[in-house]
C-alpha cells in the first residue's frame, strides 16, 4: 500500500467572519475540535479470546481448588476456629539484649536494663536464681520467667568450675 497523507483545509471563516479558529488547519475528513471520533478496540478478537479463555480457566481452578478443600462440606478454616499457635521463646540472660529481655513477661524495659546493667557490673548468672540480684525481681517475678530461660549448666560442668580435677583425664 502507499503512503496515504491527508490534506489539511482550512478552517471556514475568513477575516471579517469572525470565527476565532481563523487559520487553524485539520486533517482532511477528520471530526471538528470537541468531536470524539470512534477508536477501535485496543485489543484483537483473537488476544480477547486468549484473555477470556485466561480468566475462565483461573475461575475454574479456583472453584476446584474450593471444593478440594472442603468448601461444600464447610470444612475451610475460618480465623476465628483456629487453633491459636504456640511459639517457644526461650532466652538466655547471659547473653540476651534489653530489647529481648523486655519481651518476657512481668519484664519491661525498665527492668530488662536493670538485668543488662547487673550482668555487665556484677558479671554473669550463674543460675536463675542469680537474677534476684536485680533489683525488682523477687521470687514470684523470677519462678514466672523459668518457662521461658534456657537451662543453666551446672558449675561442675562450667570450664573452670569448683571441681577442676575431678573432671580430668
Amino acid at each position: 500500500m502507499g503512503d496515504v497523507r491527508q490534506r489539511e483545509q482550512p478552517v471556514a471563516g475568513g477575516p471579517s467572519s469572525g470565527n476565532p479558529r481563523l487559520g487553524e488547519t485539520r486533517p482532511h475528513g477528520n471530526p471538528r475540535l470537541g468531536e470524539t471520533r470512534p477508536r477501535g478496540a485496543v485489543l484483537r478478537r483473537a488476544d480477547q479470546a486468549v484473555v477470556a479463555g485466561l480468566v475462565l480457566a483461573a475461575l475454574v481452578s479456583m472453584a476446584i481448588y474450593w471444593v478440594v478443600q472442603g468448601g461444600p462440606r464447610g470444612e475451610l478454616i475460618e480465623i476465628d476456629r483456629a487453633e491459636p499457635l504456640v511459639a517457644r521463646f526461650l532466652v538466655d540472660i547471659n547473653q540476651a539484649e534489653w530489647p529481648e529481655l523486655a519481651e518476657l513477661p512481668e519484664i519491661g524495659e525498665t527492668l530488662a536494663r536493670r538485668i543488662v546493667d547487673s550482668r555487665l557490673r556484677e558479671g554473669a548468672f550463674r543460675d536463675h536464681s542469680d537474677l534476684r540480684r536485680v533489683p525488682g525481681i523477687g521470687p514470684r517475678t523470677l519462678e514466672k520467667l523459668r518457662p521461658y530461660l534456657l537451662p543453666m549448666p551446672e558449675q561442675a560442668d562450667v570450664a573452670g568450675g569448683a571441681n577442676g580435677d575431678a573432671n580430668a583425664l
